[in-house]
């Protein structure tokens, strides 16, 4: 920390001090842009004008890239995000774009090893052993060497900043946010405040100049989820380590977007792919600090079949309550509760309090209707943003930071998984995890959720989808839910649906055992009356052993759950004991006697 006492802070004021002074540097780089961006922008133009677009597609790909990279690191960070992209950008834009994750630019080895030696004040040598002559990587801010540690002999990737960063970024960003500031202030379709998202975006920039933060970020988030043993999450050697110079465990791997190289390996491109894509729900949901570039060039698939993340320049945080208003939001849009969907945007701070949001309701009804017509795991999430997003721009809607780094982090995975399979669905992949988080999470606001949900049978397949799903684990918050002081709204359900299936099991097992009955002797044993002792219509009959047979089969669900053991149902049975157990209990054994001795009765008078 002592070594990272002055990294540089990002602070709009100091960047206007600086260079409000300097109009000729300033007028010089927005030239310079504007001369790089116009120039291929003119180009493309042309090139549609003279029907060439198709045909000059890859010359225009590679002179974007070249474009991107000779205009630095704020623009190359640009350029790997639209890489992620197959939505937004062709396939000749994806490859040429791709380059950018690690095939920059390096700058003189002779520069990287005098800062590592002023950086952490000893000579080389006497650090490591050996260091590649020249960098195996080249990134945005900075290169990578590999090394071997003296004291330890253990490989290691050393990580050195680029000479000067911090002034090429600060006044790109000082030009970047002046540019805001004028859509803010003239561009009245976008509601959202620009300013803010470019201060949060060149907040998290400037942590990624702090290489003693990026260690802190790393360690933090391995303890959280290399947990997992399909995620991996180097170590950092903190002797080693400072502002500029970041010495980690080597990892290993190869890029996620190298399909061919992943498979050749015997590994699966999508099972990976899911496995970042449960990750980033428990980073987005559970805990809420989560990585907010997970480019291609930062997750690696090990020999062993393992994810890894590197990078750990770029995190942000979901707030406590948006976490679990998102898992709501996912409840309600299913429900097809456009009201319920409405009322959340103040959870997630889209809205003032002071907003009506009853004029929202039908253009997310008409959104959504829809999109929904073909189920949910089948929508694409980037459908669900441009649907959205299209709402948003209608109404005074203020997207948060944090929500634009999730939108990022999840339509990069999507981008990744499109390579491999160009009908990967994110939202299918991640409906397992949502039904697991209602079924076992004990939160107010998801056991309100879980009580809107109705199809237990399908929350139950969805979640058993997920390895950490328990049965016991789904019961235990239900359990506590119905006999807690909130739960009057749900033993009033679980009353009437229980004496609904305790009639269904009863009357369904005597009429599965009355046609198990050969026909003549049942025609004996009843005097003549083929249709036996009931006096159920058909239909009724039909109602009846389905809903029995739903009942089995999500006992049958909860039984094949990892970990399932019967003595899970002990706590039922000690809850039975409670006064308030006991009256539900009374009332549930009332019902079903009512309604038994209607039937018997209904029987008499009818013979």
């Amino acid at each position: 920390m002592t070594r990272a006492a002055d990294a540089s802070v990002y602070s709009p004021d100091l960047l206007s001090n600086k260079y409000g002074s300097r109009p000729i540097k300033v007028l010089r780089r927005a030239l310079q842009i504007f001369n790089g961006l116009g120039s291929f922008a003119l180009k493309v133009w042309l090139d549609q004008l003279n029907g060439e677009l198709d045909r000059k597609m890859r010359l225009r790909a590679i002179e974007l890239r070249q474009t991107f990279t000779r205009l630095g690191p704020t623009f190359v960070k640009i350029g790997q995000g639209l890489s992620t992209r197959p939505d937004l950008c062709p396939p000749e834009y994806l490859e040429e774009l791709s380059e950018l994750q690690d095939a920059l630019p390096t700058f003189p080895d002779a520069q990287a090893f005098s800062c590592i030696e002023r950086e952490l004040g000893r000579p080389l040598e006497t650090v490591y052993s050996s260091i590649s002559p020249s960098p195996i990587a080249a990134a945005s801010l900075g290169q990578v060497y590999k090394a071997q540690l003296k004291y330890s002999g253990q490989v290691v990737a050393v990580k050195v900043q680029r000479p000067g960063i911090e002034e090429a970024i600060g006044l790109d960003f000082y030009l970047i946010r002046g540019v805001g500031i004028l859509i803010n202030k003239y561009v009245d379709i976008i509601s959202s405040d620009i300013v803010a998202l470019i201060d949060e975006f060149a907040r998290r920039v400037y942590q990624e100049l702090n290489y003693v933060q990026e260690g802190q970020n790393a360690r933090r988030f391995k303890k959280l989820y290399a947990d997992k043993e399909d995620v991996l999450v180097p170590d950092i050697f903190w002797d080693y380590t400072s502002g500029k110079v970041l010495t980690m465990e080597w990892v290993e791997g190869v890029k996620l977007n190298e399909q061919e190289a992943i498979e050749r390996q015997g590994l699966k491109v999508l099972d990976l792919v899911n496995t970042g894509i449960q990750c980033s729900l428990r980073q987005l949901l559970e805990y809420g600090y989560f990585h907010a570039d997970p480019h291609p060039g930062n997750l690696l698939a090990t020999p062993e079949g393992k994810l890894a993340f590197l990078d750990f320049g770029m995190m942000s945080e979901t707030p406590e309550e948006a976490r679990f208003a998102i898992i709501g939001h996912v409840v309600h849009m299913v429900n097809r509760d456009y009201e319920a969907m409405a009322r959340d945007y103040y959870a997630l701070d889209f809205l003032s309090p002071n907003v009506d949001v009853s004029p929202i309701v039908p253009a997310l009804r008409d959104f959504f209707d829809d999109a929904l017509n073909s189920t949910v795991s089948e929508l694409n999430f980037k459908t669900l943003v441009d649907g959205l997003g299209a709402v948003l721009y209608q109404y005074p809607f203020n997207v948060p930071a944090y929500y634009a780094l999730i939108l990022r982090s999840l339509t990069v995975l999507e981008g990744l998984a499109l390579y491999a399979d160009p009908k990967f669905k994110v939202l299918a992949a991640s409906y397992p995890y949502f039904a697991k988080r209602l079924l076992t999470d004990p939160n107010p606001y998801l056991r309100d959720a879980l009580i809107e949900w109705s199809r237990l049978e399908n929350l139950l397949v969805q979640g058993k989808k997920d390895r950490d799903f328990s049965a016991k684990d789904a019961l235990q918050p239900v359990l506590k839910l119905l006999l807690g002081p909130d739960g009057k709204e749900l033993r009033d359900l679980v009353i009437k649906e229980a004496i609904r299936v305790s009639e269904a099991i009863i009357l369904g097992s005597a009429i599965e055992s009355f046609n198990s009955v050969p026909g003549p002797m049942r025609t004996f044993v009843f005097n003549g009356n083929a249709s036996g002792p009931f006096t159920i219509s058909a239909a009724e009959q039909q109602s009846l052993m389905e809903l029995r047979a739903q009942v089995i089969k999500i006992w049958g669900l909860l039984q094949s759950s990892e970990n399932f053991d019967p003595n899970l149902l002990q706590p039922i049975l000690q809850v039975l004991q409670e006064p308030e157990a006991r009256s539900i209990g009374g009332r549930v054994v009332g019902g079903i006697s009512q309604r038994l001795a209607a039937r018997l009765l209904q029987q008499v008078l009818r013979a």
